[in-house]
């Protein structure tokens, strides 16, 4: 696995979990970028598992107490479903989990740290910026309102596009994995209209 991918991951799973100041985000090692991405999809699975389990309570005391009546039923239905895709949810998280220091044992660990800090960093010193043009492109969108996971991938995205060089293509195409892998199921094809408006708007601006 590239480097970069590797990378671009990482910063993702670890952007809500490391320092914001400068001086300490430029001095983390590997190891606590690693340990924060982890602890980050821990969370989400634990979050996961505790929604499903209340879910699964609510769908079993419907059941118990619906006296065959069809709403009822289909409510419980509808509640165990939505258990098992938590459950699902929080198991795909805890295998990423164990996935990562594999990740990075297959890559240049130096090229894997440096363009991680490079990322999060860029994140942090361009935040308005990216912002900003993230803004002008929703439509019918917060930016506020998105979920973490998806604002994070599209601030990547276009912190790589505005701020590191990287050819949009690529960028676009690593954003919409990115979602594919992390987010929910239909969330891929938001993140890539996005960038796409994204693309549009630098590109119409002079200069």
């Amino acid at each position: 696995m590239q480097p970069r991918h590797i990378a671009r991951e990482l910063a993702l799973l670890s952007a809500s979990q490391l320092s914001a100041k400068p001086s300490r985000l430029l001095n983390q090692d590997l190891q606590a970028i690693v340990v924060a991405a982890i602890r980050a999809l821990a969370s989400e699975a634990n979050d996961a598992l505790e929604t499903a389990a209340a879910e699964l309570q609510q769908g079993s005391t419907r059941l118990l107490t619906s006296q065959t009546r069809a709403s009822n039923l289909d409510a419980a239905r509808s509640m165990v479903e939505a258990s098992i895709q938590l459950t699902q949810t929080a198991i795909n998280r805890i295998g990423m989990a164990l996935e990562v220091p594999e990740f990075i044992q297959l890559a240049n660990q130096q090229d894997v740290r440096d363009y991680t800090i490079t990322l999060l960093a860029t994140l942090r010193e361009e935040s308005d910026r990216i912002d900003d043009i993230l803004i002008e492109s929703l439509v019918d969108w917060q930016l506020s309102r998105l979920a973490a996971v998806d604002r994070t991938i599209l601030r990547i995205a276009v912190a790589e596009i505005l701020c590191l060089g990287v050819d949009h293509r690529v960028a676009i195409d690593e954003a919409v994995e990115l979602a594919k892998r992390y987010s929910d199921a239909d969330s891929h094809r938001f993140i890539n209209g996005v960038l796409r408006r994204v693309m549009d708007q630098l590109q119409a601006k002079p200069g």
